[in-house]
């Protein structure tokens, strides 16, 4: 989009017009899809498999915190008739207790692994960043685009980066 409108921001200043980019050489324009590299390029997978080795005792605690809350609430319902009114309220407070520890782990969870995803892309964008200009380089290209609302196939080099990536 930005492009379009320095393109048509030179066009009205005159810089620029079709006679030239007619005699010129024709362009090289490529494109790459980022979301596919984000999920098929081999950094983008060791990272993911780091993540979910980093964070999978933190999932294992929630998951074991909600066990017991699973308990106690079983508990409550089997028990809660026969039980004295202090042990019933003894595992209310437990079980309201049990489920706010759940939410602010959940919470913390979230916050922590959405930040470490966001400092994983950086680093794989850098990655890919420096492979695509590896390959504009290599093979001549004026234009790379990582966005875009309409692309052809034919200019969409997505798998070459996703290649080149899988050897570093």
């Amino acid at each position: 989009m930005r492009i379009l409108i320095y393109i048509a921001a030179l066009l009205s200043l005159g810089l620029v017009n079709f006679t030239s980019l007619a005699n010129a050489q024709e362009l090289k324009i490529g494109f790459v899809n980022t979301d596919r590299v984000f999920k098929e390029a081999a950094p983008a997978m060791r990272s993911q498999k780091k993540l979910q080795e980093e964070f999978a005792p933190r999932d294992q605690e929630i998951k074991s915190v909600n066990a017991k809350a699973q308990e106690v609430k079983s508990k409550l319902e089997k028990d809660g008739l026969t039980m004295t009114e202090s042990g019933k309220r003894a595992l209310e407070s437990e079980l309201a207790r049990l489920s706010r520890e759940i939410q602010r782990l959940q919470r913390e969870f979230r916050e922590e692994l959405n930040l470490r995803k966001q400092e994983e892309l950086k680093v794989i964008l850098q990655i890919a960043n420096d492979e695509i200009d590896k390959i504009a380089k290599e093979e001549r290209y004026d234009l790379i685009l990582q966005e875009a609302v309409y692309r052809s196939d034919r200019v969409d080099i997505t798998d070459k980066v996703i290649e080149a990536l899988k050897d570093d």
